[in-house]
């Protein structure tokens, strides 16, 4: 059968560097074939590659991409714009940036069906609110005239695939459509892409870092690195075994449920691609390695139903995960380091021209928990239920409405900040956000132990150097930007910021929700490290439930401002109670076959913490509802030791 998309021996460079280097692969009417691999790897350039969108200073220097049988390269730009975001349309990685902040939803997609359907005016409302229906935007209506920053995280990403939608393409790409979603919304955008392909025929190339997001989505794999692909087939064939060392080095890298021994990682970093490339592109980072990996490029070589470019293919061991165990174990239950009661933040509504205050938004509404030293809570729940506003509200960077905070046996008010900074830190999501652009690394790490006066003057060099180390960065990175490093080291250089006053407590908002599976390796082992030397407690605030299940001692599970389950890691993520944990553990992409069928999804979206729902906040989107849920919240229902659930089914039952 012809494929709907091929693309053979495309050549990709910008600014002399070869940023892809002889891809080839085809896609299907109904296929979707999932492009995996570090960033860097060269996987976002093959699709801006395809759609023509390359930055400036790129170019597709040689080969070919045929759509339906027609060379997209070689035509000219005015018939180009027809083709792109008509007969092939992208999702792009991150909506906010990709979407037009001063236009509402419904003229950005009314502009792509005037464009490719000529529609306008009301015919133009009438299907983009068709479009909004399709993907799953409830109250389309409405949201037609919202603006993008008034949608939440998942409900932008739909409406990108309502504008991708617009031009009806026969070939999609979507560029990491669900990185740094929560679990819950993943699984609904998803379903709305796979729903979506199955219906119109399309072709997807789906690319990606998440090999649970592969399993359950594509029906081929192709593995990508330093602009080359090193290995393709089926996704039973390459989940049963992949063959390259690249791809068993990613599934090594994986965090799996009950296991808390070290992490593999791949050592080094993608290479550079400006330069002549000699014999295989992961000959410095693999284990396997041999003379001639050096000096010869590798062939494709075919081991059953997959293809691979490697030296060794077929000669490897079976792969198979060796990791240490170092289970998590509850022990003895120390006296808390930081203990939290009824902490409540309540963020005012003001309208009107005198601004008056007209309700609350209840962010946080009555949150308690403890967390003993050298031991991590973990904080989970879908994005807008409060964990990032608690993380702020224990360090006093937004100031609580009510409720009490005792650090280290001092209770924390306007007059103990200095203690609390001193004994507490926090880890932010994004590290280049945080970090100050225009100081040095060396000064960043420098400015809080100035700040609060931690050791002696003449002594902070000597720490900065030895926090680098710790935290497993070079000698020279002090004298460097942040915009010099990875992401990764990054995020090293905010937890070595962390550290530099001698914290107890470290607050991780999402400190791994972006990175590539083989960085999350590396932060998480060192986490870990830091909390075996130090003694150091983490409150971990997550939405990725596989981070939760290897580094943390016992979970808290939030819903609209409040914790709704809470208890031992392993009982919590095993055995949920509460409809809407079990909701989230569902929703986890898994790389291995799950078992029953669909699995079920959690529908809707988490109400408004302006005007909750009166009695039980999850009621209205619980499976399990009843009039009595309707009308009281729930109270706690100890299920075992330091395991309770606030829940009427769990209680009746």
């Amino acid at each position: 059968m012809k494929p709907l998309l091929a693309v053979r021996e495309l050549v990709t460079e910008i600014g002399g560097a070869r940023v892809v280097d002889g891809v080839t692969f085809e896609i299907a009417a109904g296929e979707t074939y999932a492009l995996l691999g570090e960033s860097g790897c060269g996987k976002s350039m093959t699709a801006l590659s395809l759609m023509r969108l390359l930055p400036d200073g790129g170019r597709a220097r040689s080969g070919v991409v045929e759509l339906d049988g027609e060379n997209v390269l070689a035509l000219p730009e005015h018939a180009m714009r027809q083709v792109r975001g008509g007969r092939m349309a992208m999702i792009f990685q991150e909506p906010m940036l990709a979407l037009n902040p001063v236009m509402r939803v419904g003229e950005q997609i009314g502009e792509a069906l005037t464009l490719h359907q000529n529609l306008t005016g009301v015919a133009a409302r009438r299907e983009a609110r068709a479009l909004l229906d399709a993907v799953g935007v409830p109250d389309a209506e409405r949201r037609l005239d919202s603006y993008p920053f008034e949608l939440s995280g998942g409900l932008r990403q739909r409406m990108m695939i309502a504008m991708a939608l617009a031009g009806q393409p026969r070939v999609l790409i979507a560029d990491e459509p669900t990185t740094a979603l929560d679990v819950t919304i993943q699984a609904q955008v998803l379903d709305v892409l796979r729903t979506l392909r199955s219906e119109r025929r399309m072709g997807m190339l789906l690319i990606t870092h998440d090999l649970g997001v592969v399993a359950e989505n594509a029906d081929r794999v192709g593995v990508m690195y330093a602009g080359e692909l090193l290995e393709e087939g089926s996704r039973a064939a390459f989940f049963a075994s992949p063959q390259h060392p690249y791809s068993r080095m990613l599934f090594e890298a994986l965090p799996r449920p009950g296991d808390g021994g070290r992490l593999a990682t791949i050592p080094g970093q993608v290479p550079r691609l400006d330069g002549t490339q000699n014999g295989c592109r992961f000959a410095p980072r693999c284990p396997h390695v041999i003379d001639r990996c050096r000096n010869e490029a590798p062939t494709w070589q075919l081991i059953g139903a997959q293809r691979v470019r490697c030296h060794r293919a077929g000669e490897l061991p079976d792969a198979a995960r060796c990791a240490e165990t170092d289970r998590k174990t509850a022990g003895e239950r120390a006296e808390p380091l930081l203990q939290v009661d009824g902490l409540k933040v309540h963020f005012p509504v003001r309208r009107g021209l005198l601004q008056r205050t007209v309700g609350h938004v209840r962010a946080v509404d009555g949150v308690s928990l403890a967390i003993e030293a050298g031991r991590t809570l973990a904080l989970v729940g879908e994005s807008g239920c409060g964990k990032t506003t608690v993380g702020k509200a224990l360090l006093r960077l937004i100031e609580p409405t009510a409720g009490s905070v005792v650090l280290d046996g001092v209770r924390m008010t306007r007059t103990t900040v200095d203690h609390l900074r001193r004994r507490a830190q926090m880890v932010f999501q994004d590290p280049f956000s945080s970090l100050n652009p225009r100081m040095r690394v060396a000064d960043i790490l420098l400015e809080g132990m100035d700040a609060l006066g931690v050791g002696a003057a003449r002594a902070r060099r000597d720490a900065v150097a030895r926090l680098l180390e710790q935290v497993g960065l070079p000698e020279d990175a002090g004298g460097r930007y942040p915009h010099a490093f990875s992401g990764g080291q990054r995020q090293r250089i905010a937890i070595a910021r962390a550290l530099a006053v001698s914290p107890r407590l470290v607050i991780c908002d999402e400190p791994t929700s972006a990175l590539d599976v083989s960085v999350q390796a590396q932060i998480l082992n060192l986490l870990k490290d830091l909390q075996a030397e130090l003694g150091l407690a983490y409150l971990f605030i997550t939405h990725n439930l596989g981070v939760v299940d290897y580094l943390a001692h016992r979970v808290a599970v939030m819903y609209l401002g409040r914790i709704v389950e809470s208890g031992p890691a392993a009982e919590v993520l095993r055995a949920p109670r509460h409809p809407y944990t079990q909701a989230l553990v569902a929703a986890v992409p898994h790389i291995e076959a799950r078992a029953g069928g669909a699995v079920p999804r959690l529908a809707g979206d988490q109400p408004s913490s302006i005007d909750p729902p009166a009695g039980c906040h999850f009621h209205p989107r619980c499976p399990h509802a009843s009039a009595q849920c309707r009308e009281t919240y729930p109270a706690d229902t100890p299920l075992g030791p330091e395991h309770w659930v606030r829940c009427h089914w769990v209680a009746a039952g």
